[in-house]
């Protein structure tokens, strides 16, 4: 898996779709939500991030696997060790990014006067 591939599945994780076009002249059938907590704005956000917070904890545990069987004699992959580690810190980065992003609308939501 190339760092690409990864980070446009971890950008997909997090709820970056893409944009889809309407036709104008075709009725739009009305769709119902659900009520509910699962109906809340962000609900799928938190499940969206907790799903980017599992791929970057899985990245992390394989990078530590890449770099432990290196330094135990049991891989010569080194190229391969660096690379996995570098994917890590790279999605760990995006998440962090992510959450400092989400942070930050969510204060500025609570400075609106009501």
């Amino acid at each position: 898996m190339s760092l690409i591939s990864s980070l446009g599945s971890i950008a997909g994780n997090i709820g970056m779709r893409q944009p889809t076009l309407t036709r104008i002249d075709q009725p739009q059938a009305p769709t119902l939500r659900p009520s509910g907590p699962a109906s809340l704005p962000g609900a799928d956000t938190a499940a969206s991030f907790g799903k980017l917070i599992d791929a970057v904890e899985s990245k992390q545990l394989e990078s530590a696997a890449a770099a432990r069987d290196v330094m135990l004699g049991r891989s010569d992959q080194i190229h391969q060790s660096v690379i996995a580690m570098q994917e890590a810190s790279v999605s760990l980065s995006l998440m962090v990014e992510t959450r400092n992003k989400l942070v930050e609308g969510y204060q500025e939501l609570m400075r609106m006067p009501v």
